[in-house]
């Protein structure tokens, strides 16, 4: 399980490279979801790959559907269409007590990422589907 999270982790921090904001955490939050929908996102796919990890066993380790929001200082998964959103890591950005108010602000930013994928689900759909990015 190590080498695989340290291949995903180079893998995506490659992804990632040109869409990280810290000071925008919403930017580029589509382009920096990883999305498992009964197919295998590419880039989880190919970091499997990398260790000689077969697709099928992939499948029988991670769920059938799956979105993870990986953005700066929050990382959210979904299991399910219809399942929570539960946060499985958030930081707080660095600063000093000058930069209070600009914390807030993106803390409120961050929510509103995953709220705005969200945005006019009033009921819960089975079709509703996200952005898989291919690299």
């Amino acid at each position: 399980m190590h080498i695989f999270r340290r291949a995903c982790r180079r893998k995506l921090r490659k992804h990632y490279k040109h869409h990280w904001f810290p000071e925008k955490p919403c930017k580029g939050s589509g382009y920096r979801c990883i999305r498992i929908n009964h197919k295998m996102d590419p880039l989880i796919g190919q970091a499997a790959q990398r260790i000689g990890l077969s697709s099928q066993e992939l499948f029988r380790l991670l769920p059938s559907e799956l979105t993870l929001w990986v953005d700066p200082y929050e990382v959210s998964y979904r299991i399910g269409e219809d399942g929570s959103i539960c946060v499985l890591y958030e930081a707080s950005p660095a600063g000093g007590s000058t930069q209070n108010s600009t914390n807030v602000q993106m803390v409120d930013s961050r929510i509103s990422c995953k709220e705005e994928l969200l945005l006019g689900r009033t009921s819960p759909s089975k079709n509703y589907n996200m952005m898989t990015v291919s690299g």
